[in-house]
C-alpha cells in the first residue's frame, strides 16, 4: 500500500495490492492541501450554454474540458483533483467507449488519476446531455 506522490501536488494516490488493480482511477486519495475546490457537475456545454457535442465521448471530452477550466480558473491543475464523480445516462454506452474515454481523460488530464465513480442517472439537468461531471481539488 505504497502511496503515489503526484507530481508536486499535495496528493497521493493509495492503491493497496489486496485490491484488484485500478485501471483509470484509483482507490484512494490522501490530501494534505491548505486550499479546497468544490467543483460543479460540468455537461458539454458551450459558452453560450447549450449542448455543443452529441456522442457520449465527444459530451465527455468537452463536459472533461470545463471541469479542468473551473480548476484552472481557481489555480489549479489535473494533478490536483482528488474526486471526480461521473454521472451517465446510459452506463452500457459509457462502458463501450471506456477505452476512447480513458485516452480522452489522458489526453486532457494526464495519468494522476483521482479518486472516481460511474454513476448511472434517469437524465442530467441539460436535457440533451449524456454525461456529467464533478469532483473536488485539494491545492498545495
Amino acid at each position: 500500500m505504497n502511496p503515489e506522490p503526484a507530481g508536486g501536488s499535495a496528493l497521493h494516490r493509495v492503491n493497496p495490492a489486496e485490491l484488484a488493480p485500478p485501471s483509470g482511477f484509483s482507490h484512494a486519495v490522501t490530501a494534505t492541501g491548505s486550499r479546497l475546490v468544490f467543483l460543479a457537475g460540468q455537461t458539454a456545454l458551450d459558452s453560450a450554454g447549450r449542448v455543443a457535442a452529441h456522442t457520449l465521448p465527444d459530451q465527455f471530452r468537452t463536459a472533461l474540458g470545463n471541469l479542468l477550466a473551473a480548476l484552472a480558473a481557481c489555480g489549479g491543475t489535473p494533478a490536483d483533483l482528488a474526486r471526480v464523480t461521473v454521472y451517465t445516462t446510459d452506463v452500457p454506452e459509457y462502458r463501450a467507449h471506456a477505452a476512447e474515454l480513458g485516452r480522452i481523460w489522458r489526453e486532457l488530464a494526464g495519468r494522476d488519476y483521482p479518486a472516481m465513480a460511474v454513476i448511472g442517472a434517469v437524465r442530467l439537468w441539460d436535457e440533451e446531455a449524456r454525461i456529467e461531471l464533478d469532483g473536488f481539488a485539494v491545492l498545495p
